[in-house]
């Protein structure tokens, strides 16, 4: 953990007595590199200074010149690299549209302060700032070029990571989603957020979404052998869904695996589905007669949820992690999850949670009658070969959970 004198922060508020509240909590919490000010122009000025450009700002909402949303946008002109806290006296609905705004800016926000802000608040804050940097900085993503992700894809460096898939009624197991890694020689598992992007972008996904339909295949062929039937996800790109030939050859390598299509999956990603409506259509309804299981992912974040479910025969809509953690405590969450799942079950269609992260999450989403459930709380993504023994440990915490009559 860095020592917290390494970290310098920005305090700006047009309300003298809060500018003094806060660097004093900021003292008594052991950060004595903090600068205030009740002027978004100057504080700029300071973001400008090399030598003294802060890592973190607190940040008012309302000021009379410049407001914290304007100021928000300049940071990005001045290509400030740190993060955000911000700090208000609005209302929830308000502070979680700013909060939003400065995340599409690419400035992380580690989370709000309602007026008057309380020293613990203050405090878990700045732990999660300083647990997640080293020397006070945040380590940049490294980015793979095309011919590396090539390469990868080429020599068998991809490999599926399983993330399960439970009855929320009863806890079994009834499932898992693959996600992909990469295995990389020299900077060992790399997260898919660094190279997915760049196959994207450079005609590659295809092939990368192939390599990843066949290992789960393989994989889902060795547990049935063993004993184990699951219901496996595996990730469909857009670009798969340019090329008419994707349903044959998913039909032909599901059958040549010897694995049943109700055993497979396919989740395509609400936000940017059906920009070619036409040959998406096609081989989304075709996939579908040929029994392949089809899930709406991230469900309530794009533009036209309506039409597509409308327009395409999914059975599984998965509401999108922002709309569960931390809904049993925020009632446009609650709202935005409730609406979901309603239209869901109008539908006919299967529901799954994700972003299930913990205790008070997992207990919201049982009471609230959806059908499967996805998050850190129930596992993290693991090796295929760790899952067999997982599940026995998630069976005694099940036993162990309704034994306590929840």
């Amino acid at each position: 953990m860095p020592k917290k004198f390494a970290i310098r922060i920005l305090v700006l508020d047009d309300e003298p007595f809060m500018l003094k509240l806060l660097a004093r909590m900021l003292a008594n919490l052991g950060y004595t590199s903090v600068s205030t000010f009740d002027s978004g122009r100057a504080a700029l000025e300071q973001v400008d200074d090399p030598e003294r450009s802060p890592d973190l700002i607190l940040l008012d909402l309302i000021m009379p010149e410049m407001d914290g949303v304007e100021f928000a946008r300049r940071l990005v002109e001045h290509r400030y690299a740190g993060a955000l806290i911000l700090v208000s006296g609005e209302d929830e609905r308000m502070r979680q549209s700013v909060e939003k705004l400065v995340r599409a800016h690419k400035i992380p926000v580690l989370g709000h302060l309602h007026k008057p802000a309380s020293p613990e608040g203050l405090a878990a804050l700045l732990e999660k700032w300083t647990a997640s940097t080293q020397d006070g900085h945040r380590a940049a993503k490294k980015i793979y070029a095309a011919d590396e992700v090539r390469a990868a894809i080429v020599n068998g460096e991809l490999v599926n990571y399983y993330q399960p898939k439970v009855s929320v009624v009863t806890g079994e197991v009834v499932g898992a989603e693959s996600l992909v890694r990469w295995r990389h020689p020299q900077d060992g598992m790399v997260f898919p957020d660094q190279f997915i992007g760049v196959a994207e972008a450079h005609g590659l996904i295809d092939d990368l979404t192939r390599a990843v339909l066949d290992g789960a295949l393989a994989q889902i062929r060795r547990w049935e052998e063993a004993g184990l039937m699951l219901r496996v996800a595996v990730n469909v790109s857009m670009d798969n869904l340019t090329l008419l030939d994707f349903a044959d050859f998913v039909a032909a390598q599901t059958a040549a695996a010897g694995v049943s299509p109700h055993s497979v999956v396919l989740e395509v990603t609400e936000s940017r589905l059906m920009q070619d409506t036409r040959a998406a259509l096609e081989i989304l309804t075709r996939l579908r007669m040929k029994r392949f299981k089809l899930s709406i992912d991230d469900f309530g974040t794009g533009n036209s949820s309506l039409a597509q479910l409308r327009d395409i025969p999914f059975d599984e809509l998965k509401i999108d992690q922002s709309f569960v953690h931390g809904a049993w405590a925020n009632d446009t969450l609650r709202a935005l999850f409730d609406s979901s799942l309603g239209l869901a079950r109008q539908l006919g269609m299967e529901t799954v949670a994700e972003g299930v992260e913990d205790q008070a999450d997992w207990d919201f989403v049982r009471k609230s009658g959806c059908d499967l459930a996805q998050g850190y709380f129930i596992a993290k993504p693991m090796p295929a070969a760790d899952l067999p023994g997982w599940i026995q440990t998630w069976k005694t915490r099940m036993r162990e959970y309704l034994s306590a009559g929840e």
